[in-house]
């Protein structure tokens, strides 16, 4: 573990607000990335107190990967094939070849970045509450927050990059919230197959609008993590997440006796909005609240780790490190057609995305999610979905009106 400096007034090049995956990824970039002059810059990393719910509780993040990544140390679990079980119980298998499906858990990820970044001796870590992150009159941005005494902690530097989660979304056409609550089960008798990630399991009951699905990451035959997950205007309360995760634990796959080690529950906001990633002449924003979650399917990691390599490069060459576009224009627009015809109701979200898996080349269809399809692929991808009902979703955007909306905590 860092050393936890003990001082209110520091001076480094980069200000990192925040220690989760966004704030992790960037600090570790950051450590072996020398400028045009041969230097690594000076990082302080500033977390929030460990008290009173202001740290982000242990989470799980999920990616695809080609070989071994920058954080192998730190995966999970990892899966060749992917499962998508239909309401009528079709199912869509979907090698994945080359590309592993991998799973990594916050604390063990968090733990290998630590361990990497308390050999640096340029970077620094600060525990405080950090109140505003603006650009300092005097040159570069300033962080103003207060250590868990109480005491006044501030932080300058050259560029400030802040990673918290917002509470308050910016304004959109169209919000859904990816809402969920896993049990981390043991099973008394094999349950599970180890090679196959269940990504869509819509047998379950589904909403008038938006849909819900289980979501299955097998540990091993008798240990998985096992979700229920809705993309709605507002999340469950907690008795109604353990009332279907029972249905679906017990009437859906049949677990039979089971016990429950862990729990884990989280909100990802699914939104049109466009989230600025600079927040003044040297302060920028970076994971989920500088665009950093696909909008259609509420991953984020893998764009956290484009964003770090982007904002680490342009150090390396002496530019405005401002963080890049996570997801493509065109991408977002299409996801912006989707929320769309999913929050009217004008599509069934189970059939679009059974459909969306049973009718497209697996290799197709991962580039579409990772973002890296180019437009005839998405010409093809868009005509196996219902074509009117997006096509009036589409047409109709352009006229509505955007609102504000806030992001509920778990």
């Amino acid at each position: 573990m860092w050393n936890t400096l003990r001082v209110t007034d520091v001076d480094v090049d980069i200000a990192v607000v925040g220690a989760g995956a966004a704030g992790l990824s960037l600090a570790h970039r950051l450590a072996g990335a020398a400028d045009p002059r041969g230097a690594a810059p000076t990082v302080a990393v500033v977390e929030a107190p460990d008290d009173g719910g202001v740290r982000t509780p242990p989470r799980t993040w999920c990616f695809w990967e080609s070989g071994a990544g920058p954080y192998e140390a730190a995966v999970r679990a990892s899966w060749d094939r992917l499962r998508v079980r239909c309401p009528d119980g079709r199912t869509a298998e979907v090698p994945l070849g080359a590309v592993r499906y991998k799973m990594i858990r916050s604390p063990d990820f968090t733990e290998l970045v630590e361990r990497r970044l308390a050999r640096p001796p340029r970077l620094r870590r600060l525990t405080a509450t950090v109140h505003r992150v603006r650009d300092d009159p005097a040159g570069g941005a300033v962080v103003h927050g207060t250590d868990p005494s109480g005491a006044p902690v501030r932080v300058r530097a050259r560029w400030a990059f802040d990673s918290r989660p917002p509470h308050r979304l910016p304004a959109a056409r169209t919000t859904l919230l990816q809402h969920f609550r896993g049990w981390f089960v043991r099973c008394a008798a094999d349950a599970f197959d180890p090679s196959a990630v269940e990504l869509m399991d819509f047998r379950t009951p589904q909403p008038a609008r938006g849909l819900s699905f289980g979501y299955v990451l097998p540990l091993g035959r008798r240990e998985a993590l096992v979700e229920y997950t809705e993309f709605s205007a507002a999340p469950l309360r907690r008795e109604e997440y353990e009332r279907a995760l029972r249905h679906y634990t017990g009437e859906v796959l049949g677990l039979g006796e089971t016990t429950v080690v862990e729990t884990e529950q989280g909100v990802i906001p699914m939104t049109d909005a466009v989230f600025p990633r600079r927040a003044g002449r040297r302060v920028f924003r970076i994971g989920t609240a500088g665009g950093a979650t696909r909008p259609a399917t509420g991953y984020t990691f893998a764009a956290v780790q484009r964003q770090s390599d982007a904002i680490a490069d342009a150090w390396r060459r002496g530019r405005v490190p401002v963080p890049p576009p996570a997801h493509a224009a065109r991408h977002r627009a299409m996801d912006a057609v989707l929320l769309r015809a999913l929050a009217t109701g004008r599509v069934s979200g189970a059939r679009f995305f059974g459909d969306l898996f049973l009718r497209n080349p697996a290799d197709r269809l991962l580039r579409f999610l990772d973002g890296r399809s180019r437009w005839w692929e998405e010409v093809a991808i868009g005509s196996s979905t219902p074509v009117w009902p997006m096509l009036r979703s589409a047409v109709e955007l352009p006229v509505l009106r955007r609102r504000d909306a806030v992001v509920p905590r778990p």
